[in-house]
């Protein structure tokens, strides 16, 4: 018999479905994603750790899970909610289903959901606390542990995802053009072999690592990955970046962004949805239209923000110079991207591909190449 299960939003809503994958009660921000492919490299963000996670697409799992697709070592999200999970899956590559992948991460999950509904409930209301639970179905008893529970405000969750120890990232043995170091946020495998693949052999290290110990190893280049939760609760990162500013060339990819901004004294603030999943942003360098994945709650804000239809880059003033916007995101006109002008830096909100959306168009990755070859 199939057990029950209960999503309770912090507004009241209640969603009422079954349980899968592991049993028990979690809490976090209840957040939707609209891609219609790759839920295991989502789930194997560690951008999403803190999150319940609702896939708007309704079948979800029919082509199981295999570890060679892994985006990290595992999830790291606190819950999943689907419209209907398939059971039967089919894939050749498959090494198990996703229920039991999230068995083995200990996360709990919900199907039989209307997903399209809590999605529009998310757009209309803004993202909020949650708990999901098949432990407890009083609808009373959840209500108060979702306004009690932590939420992502002033948490530091990359801590939880972060390396241990550092190590090499470096697959295909090639002689590379470019020594590179990457502070692990939460950084993804993705970014990793783009990094690769553009010739940079890459140090990845714990986010803990002090500027003084980065620059001993002189890179090229330092990239902040992309990660979890609110970049306002990590000082000792901020701090950093503060110190390897003007020293070395800085690449800000997702939180990276985020963490460069606050470094040089940046508003940052909370969005009232996220974005997470596919969005279209416009690259005011080039205004030429690129479809992006993102995965941010959280947002670079200031009073000189262009607005969505401008077709030149306008500058910010910031601690450390000017800045100019290079990307904003066609829905909402938040800032995508940015390129310090009078220090070696840039940054872009979303996870950059190696190779451009239109002929002859020009990556975040080919920015910082020309900025390496440049400083070498």
């Amino acid at each position: 018999m199939k057990k029950k299960a209960v999503l309770a939003l912090e507004d009241g809503a209640i969603f009422e479905g079954t349980a899968f994958g592991a049993l028990g009660e979690a809490a976090g921000e209840v957040v939707f994603n609209t891609s219609m492919l790759g839920y295991q490299e989502i789930l194997t963000n560690p951008s999403y750790a803190g999150l319940i996670l609702a896939m708007s697409y309704p079948h979800i799992g029919n082509c199981g899970v295999n570890s060679e697709d892994y985006e990290s070592r595992g999830a790291f999200l606190e819950g999943l909610v689907v419209r209907e999970y398939s059971r039967l899956y089919s894939n050749w590559r498959a090494e198990g289903s996703l229920e039991e992948f999230l068995i083995n991460f200990g996360i709990v999950g919900i199907e039989n959901i209307d997903t399209r509904a809590l999605t529009r409930h998310i757009r209309d209301k803004g993202s909020m606390k949650a708990v999901l639970s098949s432990a407890d179905l009083n609808h009373k008893n959840l209500m108060e542990k979702t306004k009690k529970s932590a939420g992502l405000v002033g948490r530091d969750l990359v801590k939880d995802v972060t390396v241990e120890k550092p190590y090499i990232w470096w697959e295909t043995k090639k002689v590379m053009r470019f020594n590179v170091v990457a502070l692990d946020f939460g950084i993804t495998r993705g970014i990793l072999r783009c990094l690769e693949s553009i010739g940079c052999k890459v140090m990845v290290m714990p986010a803990s690592t002090s500027a003084k110990e980065i620059l001993s190893l002189r890179p090229d280049g330092i990239v902040l990955s992309s990660g979890p939760g609110d970049p306002t609760s990590l000082n000792y990162a901020v701090e950093t970046v503060e110190n390897l500013l003007g020293n070395r060339l800085i690449f800000g990819i997702g939180l990276g962004h985020l963490l460069l901004a606050l470094a040089t004294d940046l508003k940052i603030g909370k969005m009232r949805v996220g974005h997470f999943g596919s969005y279209p942003v416009r690259n005011l360098e080039t205004d030429q239209i690129e479809i992006t994945t993102q995965s941010h709650g959280f947002v670079v804000e200031a009073e000189s923000s262009p607005k969505v239809k401008s077709k030149t880059a306008e500058t910010i003033e910031s601690k450390s110079g000017r800045v100019e916007v290079t990307h904003l995101n066609l829905h909402d006109g938040t800032i995508e991207g940015l390129r310090f002008l009078d220090t070696p830096a840039l940054s872009v909100q979303f996870y950059p591909k190696v190779r451009p959306s239109v002929p002859g168009g020009k990556t975040a990755f080919d920015g910082f190449v020309e900025l390496m070859e440049k400083h070498a």
